[in-house]
């Protein structure tokens, strides 16, 4: 087995172990874990699509991330939005 199989298998052992965290920042941060390893992965082989969507997971996931540190306060606050 080449190391850039492994790689990909490696990615969907971390992508499928995502499912099992019950916390949601331990979730994110394995759901970028991943995106990050098929973003590799898909560079090596050189699949545009592969790259395209594990960049497109690991936004979703950043973003969750930082408005839940960011956002979090100003609501947990009572601070409205105008």
């Amino acid at each position: 087995m080449s190391g850039t199989e492994m790689l990909g298998w490696v990615a969907t052992a971390v992508f499928v172990a995502s499912y099992f965290f019950a916390k949601p920042a331990a979730l994110r941060a394995v759901q970028m874990a991943g995106a990050t390893l098929w973003i590799i992965y898909g560079c090596l082989i050189g699949a545009i699509p592969v790259i395209a969507a594990n960049a497109l997971v690991f936004a979703a996931a950043a973003w969750t991330v930082a408005r839940s540190r960011f956002m979090a306060p100003s609501l947990a606050s009572g601070a409205e939005n105008p």
